[in-house]
This record gives structure tokens, C-alpha cells and sequence, in this order.
């Protein structure tokens, strides 16, 4: 009994200390392929089919990419990977 009792208790304290270190991050990607007002859709349905992330905001003025996710679902390669396999390569901007 008592090892079923030490093995809850070490199971919640690491789903709560997961949980614990969980963050939002938000990044902004320059995508400077984007050539017409169809491809920020395009891009926003490929980084928000993404686990983890959370808001997206594509600017084709600006050709950027401003997405918010959880870092523990997701990484930036990711979302890199995901505009470049839509046929947008982007990278860090800031």
C-alpha cells in the first residue's frame, strides 16, 4: 500500500511540475516568399495544424509570421519546418 501511495504521489508532482514549467512563447518569423493576399492563409492553416500553437497572425505587408504556442508541444523549428513544407521557407526574425 504504501508503494502505491509513494507511486501517486511522485506521479502528481510530475504532472505538476511539467505543467509548472509549460510556457507561452511567442516568435516572429520573416517569411519573405509570400507574393499575393492568398498566401497568408496559407500559412496560418499550416502553422495552426501545429500541436501546440495557439494564436497566428500573418502579415503580408509585413511578410511575417507573429505565432504564439507552447513550448512544450512545439519549437520554432517547427513552425519553420511547417510555412517551408507549404512551400513558404521562413526563419527567425527577431
Amino acid at each position: 500500500m504504501k508503494k502505491l501511495f509513494a507511486a501517486a504521489v511522485v506521479s502528481l508532482l510530475t504532472i505538476l511540475c511539467t505543467s509548472a514549467w509549460a510556457a507561452s512563447k511567442t516568435v516572429t518569423l520573416s517569411v519573405p516568399g509570400m507574393t499575393c493576399w492568398a498566401c497568408p492563409i496559407t500559412i496560418k492553416k499550416a502553422l495552426t495544424e501545429l500541436d501546440g500553437v495557439t494564436d497566428t497572425e500573418v502579415s503580408f505587408d509585413k511578410k511575417e509570421a507573429l505565432v504564439t504556442f507552447d513550448d512544450t508541444k512545439t519549437s520554432v523549428s517547427a513552425l519553420i519546418e511547417a510555412t517551408t513544407n507549404a512551400g513558404y521557407p521562413s526563419r527567425l526574425a527577431r
